[in-house]
């Protein structure tokens, strides 16, 4: 039985229930992950670290989902997605109430880096949920709205970690993503894998054959993602400090500015994912979302270097442009590679985005401390560079 025969049999308002417990799984983690860092003021305070120390402590979570992303991704490629986020945020949820109870630094660390390890369960699984229970010509649309999981996972950490860790201390924090993990790995006891061949049929569709084989598109989506998160990471990491540097615009109005900028984001996603389905490719808007990208951060260069208000429409734009297109290569990715092989190629794309991130903040960093048209202009070269790269719709989703 084919996804796309499962979904219509099921009926429509069972994939819109997979599709709310796999934001839910993958926004618990996000819980965890992005919530590390707003314990750095606890931990300069209550336990006197350095800012560097709270740095790398807090890193330790985007640490492990690095190092078990694909190892996730071949476990559900092998299992299933129920079990996969079951056992995931179990665990995250296991870690996080382990770090509530001690007081050694080190072992705080290696509580947050075996959280990261299981929360990235979450990654390959909640998207493979997504593809599998939503026929092609909706599943863009469903992939865009899945991706909000992560910027509504740190908004929630923002509005609860900071707070009950100055009042109450780091330990009562970490209470936060224990409770949202564990009660997330119940619900998802409720979530049913999507349909997909037997092995024996598999195998004679050609669905266990290593999709990395067969041609260049999933290495091409892979670099093509790379490139664009660079943009994607240097609007999100030096936003703030520019509009409050270069704009002297005060820390509430430059605050409330990148809050807009990142629900606006998050809505861009829907509508990119949206936009996919109807025209019938991923591929084709990607590039015009690539070329939107390379543009706004290109008149954000030159607008700021011109010192003209104009800038703050560009940075609007560019926040819009960056982050939309996730989902579309998110769901390229695990159309092109099939049912039994998506679970490792997700595991890939995310790994390869993780990586390139983590570069971005201290690569760029130098740039802007020079001038932040110059940062800014080079990150436009990225997504000009990853039009080339992106390849055709070889074949129909699904």
């Amino acid at each position: 039985m084919t996804t796309a025969n499962h979904v219509q049999r099921t009926g429509g308002a069972r994939k819109w229930v997979m599709l709310a417990l796999g934001m839910l799984a993958q926004t618990a983690g996000a819980v965890f992950i992005n919530g590390a860092a707003f314990l750095i003021p606890a931990l300069l305070d209550d336990r006197g670290l350095s800012l560097a120390a709270a740095g790398l402590l807090v890193a330790m979570p985007t640490v492990g989902i690095m190092l078990t992303l694909i190892a996730w991704g071949m476990l559900v490629d092998r299992i299933g997605e129920r079990l996969v986020l079951c056992i995931g945020l179990a665990l995250t949820a296991a870690a996080s109430a382990t770090a509530v109870f001690t007081t050694s630094l080190p072992l705080l660390g290696l509580c947050l880096l075996i959280g990261g390890m299981a929360a990235a369960s979450a990654n390959s699984a909640s998207g493979r949920v997504v593809v599998g229970w939503f026929p092609p010509q909706r599943r863009g649309l469903a992939m865009g709205i899945r991706q909000m999981s992560v910027p509504l996972g740190v908004a929630i950490a923002a509005m609860t970690v900071p707070p009950i860790a100055r009042d109450h201390g780091v330990s009562a924090a970490l209470l936060v993503p224990a409770s949202i993990c564990a009660v997330g790995a119940l619900l998802c006891l409720g979530v049913l894998d999507p349909a997909r061949p037997d092995r024996a049929a598999a195998e004679h569709m050609g669905l266990l054959s290593n999709p990395y084989r067969a041609g260049s598109q999933l290495w091409r989506i892979h670099s093509t993602s790379i490139l664009l998160v660079v943009p994607q990471y240097v609007v999100w990491t030096y936003a703030l400090v520019w509009l409050m540097t270069d704009r002297a615009w005060s820390a509430a109005s430059a605050g409330i500015l990148v809050t807009v900028t990142q629900i606006l984001g998050a809505l861009g996603r829907m509508g990119v994912g949206a936009l996919s389905d109807r025209v019938g490719s991923r591929m084709r808007p990607l590039r015009w979302v690539s070329a939107t990208a390379a543009l706004s951060m290109l008149g954000l260069a030159l607008t700021d270097w011109l010192d003209s208000p104009l800038s703050v429409a560009f940075l609007i734009a560019a926040s819009i442009a960056t982050v939309a297109p996730n989902g579309l290569a998110f769901t390229a990715v695990a159309e092109f590679s099939g049912p039994y092989w998506s679970g490792r190629a997700l595991g890939v794309q995310n790994t390869g985005q993780y990586v390139a991130a983590s570069l971005v903040p201290p690569g760029f960093g130098v740039l802007a401390a020079v001038s932040f048209p110059v940062a800014f202009l080079v990150s436009a070269v990225f997504p000009a560079l990853a039009m080339p790269v992106i390849p055709d719709d070889h074949r129909s989703p699904g």
